[in-house]
């Protein structure tokens, strides 16, 4: 009988993609040495990543951007596609948008700087395995910024007459919007508004109910376009 997502009993499966050997020896020792994660492959570009994502069981991959053949975005979006149980963790150099919003779009559960701390990795890594999406705060205005600027390149998320516009958010759902697009945590948000995480999850759900998006990456495009949240000097 299968596990549900991120249960204590089973490892987690990552696949790291990356073409630079240095960094994909520097990530599969970080995994293979943290208990609950087992590395099952090293992709060189994203090629071999769908390959092995078609031939071994994975839960989360470790994915770079720009790599030779197939780069990481169209790798993301044949993984997602093919595989919707793997979740696909960007993790790059480049912080810009031409990468972060196409990575989102195309499926990505998470976005991180490879200038993170391993301890940021690891914790992404079991954050998307459970289903939640990661960004950090820096990527998270990045993300906000681009929309507001760039509204076409978020494509099928484009609001059209008749969408919902947020005006139904109650108070309490608009100050998890808000702290949720300053690249906060659950544990984060539920410290601040002094709460449980049951309840911050809880808000969440309505929030993706009420902007009828699935994902909390999508949450902040959708806010961003509907003028909900701004960009933040904190």
């Amino acid at each position: 009988m299968s596990q549900s997502p991120g249960t204590a009993t089973e490892d987690i499966r990552v696949l790291i993609a990356d073409d630079q050997p240095l960094m994909s020896g520097a990530l599969r020792i970080m995994v293979d040495s943290t208990p609950g994660l087992t590395c099952v492959g090293v992709a060189a570009d994203g090629v071999e990543a769908v390959e092995v994502c078609d031939a071994t069981p994975t839960d989360v991959v470790l994915m770079d951007m720009q790599m030779p053949r197939m780069d990481g975005v169209e790798a993301t979006r044949r993984i997602v596609a093919a595989h919707p149980e793997t979740r696909v963790l960007a993790i790059t150099t480049f912080s810009s948008e031409d990468y972060l919003v196409p990575a989102l779009r195309a499926g990505a559960a998470g976005y991180l700087l490879k200038d993170a701390q391993p301890a940021t990795v690891l914790g992404a890594v079991r954050a998307v395995r459970r289903g939640e999406s990661v960004l950090s705060p820096a990527v998270a205005q990045k993300l906000i910024a681009a929309v507001e600027t760039e509204r076409p390149a978020v494509g099928a998320l484009e609001v059209q007459p008749g969408d919902p516009d947020g005006s139904d958010l109650t108070p309490r759902e608009r100050e998890v919007l808000g702290l949720l697009a300053r690249g906060r945590s659950n544990p984060e948000i539920a410290a601040e508004l002094h709460v449980s995480e049951s309840t911050v999850k809880g808000n969440l759900g309505r929030i993706m109910d009420k902007l009828e998006v699935r994902d909390r990456v999508q949450v902040i495009i959708r806010a961003a376009q509907l003028g909900l949240v701004t960009l933040s000097l904190d």
